[in-house]
């Protein structure tokens, strides 16, 4: 008898849930818990890049441009003082005035270049991965290299001016006059961005379908009317993306320009750019990093308003 009752009561126990012991974490719990903070721990050294490079010096630099630090002080709170000194500095308007000039020009070429050459080099004939290499070398090429070789290239006794003075020419001054070597430095940029451009608009033009071209080639249609009707459309988006990169790149110039027109920008400083300017009034031992810091913001808003107007102006097509 006492053997069943035991049997029934052990059968009775196992049948039961087993609740925890208080204190204790049951598994699911734990399990829980490692799903919440998992994807947490996977994200914490980008995060922690991202915070220490990023967003640091970015507060760090809207808080600098409200003072007047210098490189080795602090400095102290000045208000708008220094975006107040921005608007009455004739070099400030002058950098701006090339930066502008530098969008305006530049995006537009390697916005439609590019997709020209992809276009080119799409075709599927023997030796054309020679010439998409060829295409695509200045964009692994140290912008460094290229632009001493464009100085050597358009110095008054260079490559150009040299065959020119062989057929009667006179040197033409591409790197003394003010607007030539502007035009100088863009044609740089356009020439070093042109591969780079092109493999993006070679991946979008991989995805237009074939029937399309080949229907309207049955309608009666030229390569001019096929591209602006088929091509074009096909790779808008990609083309907002490109003129996206390019703005911003555009804002941002410095190396091509300092190369060709010197560490003060040229004959007088006519061809400063902003980044230009940032660099010379916030470096050295007496560097107005405070003045600085605030042509930088200025430029940070400038270049927002920009990307804002392009995918606007996107929108407004997609509409």
């Amino acid at each position: 008898m006492s053997t069943s009752t035991t049997t029934v009561a052990a059968q009775g126990a196992a049948g039961r849930p087993r609740t925890a012991a208080p204190g204790r974490r049951t598994g699911r719990t734990t399990a829980r818990t490692h799903k919440a903070f998992s994807p947490w721990l996977f994200l914490a050294p980008g995060l922690l890049i991202t915070l220490a490079f990023n967003l640091y010096p970015f507060l760090a630099t809207v808080w600098k441009s409200f003072t007047d630090a210098r490189t080795l002080t602090t400095g102290s709170f000045v208000g708008f003082d220094n975006f107040t000194a921005l608007v009455h500095d004739d070099q400030f308007w002058v950098a701006l005035r090339n930066s502008a000039l530098y969008v305006i020009l530049v995006v537009p070429c390697l916005v439609f270049l590019p997709l020209l050459l992809a276009l080119l080099v799409q075709r599927h004939i023997p030796g054309i991965g020679f010439f998409r290499s060829a295409y695509y070398t200045p964009v692994v090429a140290s912008v460094v290299v290229v632009a001493l070789m464009w100085v050597w290239m358009l110095d008054d006794r260079g490559f150009i001016n040299g065959v020119l003075h062989m057929v009667g020419v006179d040197p033409v001054p591409f790197l003394s006059n003010e607007w030539l070597l502007l035009l100088s430095s863009m044609a740089l940029t356009v020439w070093k961005g042109l591969g780079y451009y092109m493999i993006i608009y070679l991946a979008a033009l991989a995805n237009v379908p074939r029937e399309l071209h080949e229907a309207a080639e049955v309608d009666g249609a030229g390569p001019i009317r096929r591209f602006l009707s088929i091509t074009m459309p096909s790779v808008r988006s990609t083309m907002v993306l490109v003129g996206a990169l390019s703005s911003v790149s555009a804002f941002k110039v410095f190396t091509e320009v300092f190369m060709i027109a010197g560490p003060t920008g040229g004959p007088g400083g006519a061809d400063t750019t902003l980044v230009m300017l940032i660099q010379r009034a916030g470096t050295g031992l007496q560097g107005r990093t405070g003045y600085a810091s605030a042509m930088s913001i200025v430029l940070f808003l400038l270049t927002l308003v920009l990307m804002l107007l392009v995918l606007r102006a996107d929108r407004k097509d997609k509409d």
